[in-house]
């Protein structure tokens, strides 16, 4: 896969096959890219449940060209009122995984809900239909998903209710047989029927809480009662004349965006494609604003974030100045391949970059009851130090990896991108826009090129930057001779994440690229 998908009127990208089938479908039936993006989130919600689903959470990037602006939607959830660090006294940090880690409001399925309801064409009842379809009659199991649940298998085994959803009959199904996931689908009818409220004051609602308390969880039915998303400003910089877009704080867009205006200082042309000069200058950008992302993000209502400094470009030139020709040493965050994103792009040239969430892959472990429902861990990443800028506290967002991207050409939209990878979101960003914007790459060349990815694994204390064995060996080499703790790992790793992206060409035709490394599929119209 070495050239990208092109359409004329509309693009769909999501690391799933069925789901961008699935949000073609509703624009063949008068949908627009909202509608579609609803029903790409719900189908990835079935199909890639390993990722995401109506109990995690989502961020929204949108253009319409009626409102002629970017405009952003928070979809994510906060702690629980209840939930203090007091709960986990003793603890070095809130569990990973199991009912403790399920502390955060799931605000995906009220984002569907708000999408549709401001700008879409169809109900929420239909953009959710296939999933309905794909949860009740089943869908052909992939390699990807086989990949998951067996990596997983022994978080998902620790819960009867979970191991008999993700692994029928004890065990983890052949690619390519049907995998059927009924509770799932009755849940979404009712979504469908009844609306958002139903999952936040009715009945669905109702039966998440009773299976969190009844085995020791902390959300009350009122966190669920008083969530709402909200419509907000995205963050933004430029970039060789380019506008570009991020979600703001609690997500670490500020990292991204801060990135490209350090790297804004330094002249491309100079510097060859996959040199020793072009991953050196990209990691070290890097780092230093995961240096000042880690040191301020969190939830902004609890601690003021200096974004007018981050995102300074006078302060971006000084930091700069401090890049060298050795690795510097600065620490990071863990990494996870967390995430789905996917973007839609229609003929009358509405526009959606999002990403959905439920943090580790399957989540908490913890599906509630018989909704067939994940839990997402989101609430894990809080720190449980009381002068942490991300410290557990009750009714509070926390610092959130995933981060949907937008760059605009004259107001309008041109680069759609976005992927997986917690830690390595900024990061597989900044790669993708660069060679895009700075070598003139297309979408699929930009998504398929060699990847790397610097920080920490879950569970691992080696800081070293992982670089696909398809990168040149002279490059590898210089790299590790500049000081960097390299890590050689295969091609198209798995671990580098599943990337997308679509661009509006100069001629208006619509460009798709999917990561190979995932079940994606670009469709264009």
């Amino acid at each position: 896969m070495d050239r990208p998908i092109v359409g004329t009127k509309s693009m769909i990208v999501s690391p799933h096959y069925l789901a961008s089938m699935a949000g073609n479908s509703i624009l063949e039936k008068g949908g627009n890219a909202f509608d579609a993006a609803v029903a790409v989130a719900a189908c990835l919600g079935v199909v890639y449940p390993a990722m995401t689903g109506p109990g995690g959470d989502s961020f929204w990037l949108t253009y319409s060209p009626k409102e002629g602006k970017v405009n952003a939607y928070n979809g994510a959830g906060r702690s629980g009122s209840k939930v203090t660090r007091e709960l986990y006294e003793g603890e070095e940090s809130i569990p990973f995984r199991g009912i403790r880690a399920a502390i955060t409001v799931p605000g995906q399925v009220d984002a569907w809900d708000a999408i549709i309801s401001k700008y879409g064409k169809l109900t929420l009842k239909e953009a959710l239909q296939p999933a309905i379809d794909y949860a009740l009659n089943g869908f052909p199991y992939t390699r990807d998903q086989y990949v998951n649940t067996k990596k997983n298998l022994d978080v998902l085994s620790k819960i009867p209710i979970t191991k008999d959803t993700y692994t029928p009959n004890g065990q983890v199904p052949r690619v390519g047989s049907r995998f059927v996931q009924e509770n799932l689908g009755k849940s979404l009818q009712l979504i469908a029927e009844q609306g958002r409220d139903v999952f936040y004051k009715g009945e669905l609602g109702d039966r998440i809480i009773n299976y969190i308390q009844e085995n020791g969880g902390y959300l009350v039915k009122e966190d669920f009662e008083k969530h709402k998303g909200f419509w907000t400003e995205p963050i933004s910089t430029t970039y060789r004349g380019y506008d570009m877009y991020q979600f703001g704080p609690p997500t670490q867009g500020l990292a991204s965006l801060m990135t490209l205006n350090i790297l804004e200082n330094f002249d491309f042309s100079k510097i060859e494609h996959g040199s020793f000069e072009y991953y050196h200058l990209l990691v070290e950008a890097l780092k230093l604003s995961f240096e000042e992302r880690n040191a301020e993000l969190t939830d902004p209502e609890f601690h003021k974030i200096p974004l007018d400094r981050i995102l300074s470009k006078e302060y971006a030139r000084q930091k700069a100045e401090q890049i060298r020709s050795k690795a510097s040493s600065l620490d990071s965050a863990f990494m996870g391949a967390d995430t789905a994103y996917a973007a839609v792009v229609d003929e009358e040239g509405n526009a959606v970059s999002f990403i959905l969430s439920i943090y580790h892959e399957y989540g908490s472990g913890i599906v509630a009851g018989d909704t067939g429902i994940l839990m997402q861990n989101r609430g894990s990443f809080f720190s449980l130090d009381p002068n942490h800028v991300n410290t557990l506290e009750p009714n509070k967002f926390t610092f959130t990896t995933i981060i949907p991207a937008m760059a605009c050409k004259d107001g309008k939209p041109y680069i759609l991108y976005g992927t997986q990878g917690g830690e390595g979101q900024p990061q597989t960003q900044t790669a993708m826009i660069t060679r895009m914007l700075e070598y003139g790459m297309d979408p699929q060349e930009a998504v398929s090129q060699p990847r790397w990815l610097w920080g920490r694994t879950w569970g691992v204390a080696r800081l070293d930057l992982k670089i696909e064995s398809r990168c040149c060996p002279n490059t590898i080499q210089a790299l590790r001779d500049a000081g960097h703790d390299v890590n050689v790992v295969k091609d198209y790793d798995d671990f580098m994440g599943h990337a997308s992206a679509i661009k509006v060409d100069d001629d208006g035709f619509l460009q798709g690229g999917v990561d190979p490394r995932s079940d994606g599929a670009a469709i264009g119209r």
